[in-house]
């Protein structure tokens, strides 16, 4: 029996408009009938989120997400359940890699981003945040750094991604969370990790817990969940290693569909 439905938002509920189509409303609102969580799992601050979790009638205080790919487990009020961050050090070694690759980078800060090599182009994917630019040495030591991102063309970010050396690999999490955004957070940060957290303070299992997404950021926790799901228009790898892929895209109602077949049947 599934407890809990963790939702990537990108290419999953949210269709190509970035809305959630009526269908996926529907189904979810009959989900939470039934009494299952519907849990948010994605790269975002929680901030850039609180209209969508109005929408679908989720912000109260038994309510949650995972944000910052599993940085942060919050009740949609704002609590802070718990929380990983990177330091300062941990970001200027990011960034001696990242310069010099030409990668430009940005760092999250809770609603604000520093664009510590000038503008990129997460401004325009993210405008609800605030953006600060200045140099990385010049980062305040009082915020919580919760992850940094190369934002950059396609076939550029994949060249370079190619060159970062094995033991930045080796010292943190490293993944694609769109196919213009290059991600990095602390090691063993991953969606899984903040949902393995936000079980145990539920109290429900692994085994009760599907997971649906279709970038590799989604990855752990589609290899985690006890019902991993891949939309059809993910990326191959997530199909390949999901138990089930959903016969249908986030713009056909993907989400509908696997709650219909798999949590109200």
């Amino acid at each position: 029996m599934i407890k809990l439905l963790a939702l990537d938002l990108d290419g999953t509920l949210l269709n190509s408009q970035k809305k959630v189509s009526e269908g996926n409303k529907k189904a979810l609102e009959r989900a939470k009938e039934k009494g299952v969580k519907i849990v948010i799992t994605t790269g975002r601050p929680l901030m850039s989120i609180e209209h969508l979790l109005s929408e679908l009638n989720l912000v109260d205080s038994d309510e949650y997400s995972i944000t910052f790919n599993g940085g942060l487990v919050q009740k949609n009020t704002g609590e802070i359940l718990t929380k990983d961050s990177l330091s300062v050090d941990e970001l200027k070694e990011i960034h001696d890699v990242t310069s010099s690759l030409n990668l430009p980078l940005s760092i999250v800060s809770d609603d604000t981003v520093y664009q510590v090599d000038g503008y990129t182009d997460y401004q325009k994917i993210n405008p609800i945040l605030k953006y600060v630019e200045l140099p990385i040495d010049q980062l305040p030591k009082d915020r919580i750094y919760n992850k940094a991102i190369c934002c950059k063309e396609v076939d550029f970010l994949d060249e370079k991604i190619k060159e970062l050396p094995a033991n930045l690999l080796e010292k943190f999490e490293a993944f694609k969370s769109r196919d213009i955004i290059l991600e990095f957070m602390p090691k063993g940060v991953v969606k899984s990790t903040g949902l393995n957290k936000l079980i145990d303070i539920l109290g429900i299992d692994q085994s009760e817990v599907m997971a649906i997404g279709d970038e590799e950021n989604d990855l752990s926790m589609i290899d985690w969940a006890g019902y991993g799901m891949a939309m059809a228009n993910a990326v191959p790898v997530v199909k390949e290693r999901a138990n089930h892929v959903i016969p249908l895209t986030n713009d056909e109602d993907g989400i509908a569909w696997a709650i219909e077949n798999y949590i109200l049947k």
